[in-house]
């Protein structure tokens, strides 16, 4: 678990670095901002959402 966390914290402080859209933007917490991005971001790879497939027949 403490692994996990360094991981996290180290990938927190490198995406804490704003691209410029984001600094135009700010930011009062930026290393916790980025830790819920990357939080997020790894859910929804663990745990990706069902991609709903339709056939031709089904579109009008």
């Amino acid at each position: 678990m403490d692994e996990q966390r360094n991981a996290l914290d180290e990938r927190a402080e490198t995406r804490a670095h704003l691209l410029p859209e984001e600094d135009a933007v700010g930011s009062s917490d930026r290393e916790g901002q980025a830790r819920e991005i990357l939080r997020d971001s790894d859910r929804r790879t663990e745990a990706p959402e069902p991609v709903e497939r339709r056939h031709p027949e089904e579109t009008a």
